[in-house]
């Protein structure tokens, strides 16, 4: 297991930690009913905060942000030497925090996307991972939410006995609204994007061999172009040339460079 540090990567603090590490914590957090802001960031998550300084303020108030893309994997290993085996996957993730939490009898709740797709998601857990406890779930709105709303969202996953609570709203908004509720649970609040489709079977898997070589944005791509094709041709290029440019020390990324949000969006 690698012990948590964490490294400067374009002005975003990413942890240095492998699955074995961030199960723990997260499992450990849970345990003594301590609230925790968990996001595992791909190239897209990472590039969120670096170009929006409120954000890059959110994401500084994170307690674990974990490689999720090999490119972010790959940029650690190329500027600090960190030798990390493996990115930390956010679909991954959250099913061995899922095979631990049901080991140890810690109830989950489940926020975020549809209710057809969280209905699939309960299914398919229960079968993969038959004692796990599954106290909630919540569908999103997709809209921002009213004071009331939010409020009884946050009561209803408080009341619901759950100890860890996976957001599945999509990036930024899912690490928004987990800067905004984190505090105000008492549990690890973990944000894990598509692995809600992926485990839901609503959205198929990368093939492992470009899983490996950092290629699953391209399969990504060819399912979803008119959605994604943005992304991808103008922050992956982006991303490398900052990247290089921090490399060769020639722009200074600092985290301090941040500005405080001045409301709360409350994204449901």
């Amino acid at each position: 297991m690698i012990e948590r540090s964490n490294h400067n990567v374009l002005g975003i603090y990413i942890d240095a930690v492998d699955y074995a590490a961030a199960v723990t914590r997260i499992i450990d957090t849970a345990k003594r009913c301590q609230p925790m802001a968990i996001s595992a960031l791909a190239v897209h998550g990472l590039m969120t905060g670096v170009m929006d300084a409120t954000h890059r303020y959110r994401l500084s108030q994170f307690d674990l942000l974990l490689p999720d893309g090999q490119p972010v994997r790959w940029a650690m290993n190329w500027l600090y030497g960190v030798q990390l085996p493996d990115r930390v996957y956010g679909p991954t993730l959250m099913m061995r925090v899922c095979e631990q939490a049901a080991a140890e009898g810690l109830p989950v709740f489940l926020y975020g996307n549809t209710a057809t797709v969280l209905d699939a998601l309960c299914e398919n857990l229960r079968r993969h991972v038959p004692n796990l406890k599954i106290a909630g779930t919540r569908p999103s709105l997709f809209r921002r939410l009213t004071t009331s709303e939010h409020e009884r969202l946050i009561a209803d996953i408080c009341s619901s006995g759950a100890l860890i609570t996976f957001i599945g709203l999509g990036c930024p908004r899912q690490e928004v609204w987990a800067y905004e509720c984190h505090k105000g649970l008492e549990m690890p609040v973990v944000a894990v994007g598509g692995a809600f489709n992926l485990h839901a079977g609503a959205l198929s898997q990368a093939p492992a061999y470009l899983q490996r070589y950092g290629l699953e944005w391209l399969y990504r791509l060819n399912q979803e172009p008119q959605r994604l094709w943005k992304r991808y041709a103008l922050l992956n290029p982006l991303f490398l040339w900052l990247l290089a440019l921090q490399w060769m020390r020639l722009r200074t990324f600092s985290p301090e460079d941040v500005r405080l949000p001045t409301e709360d969006l409350r994204y449901g």
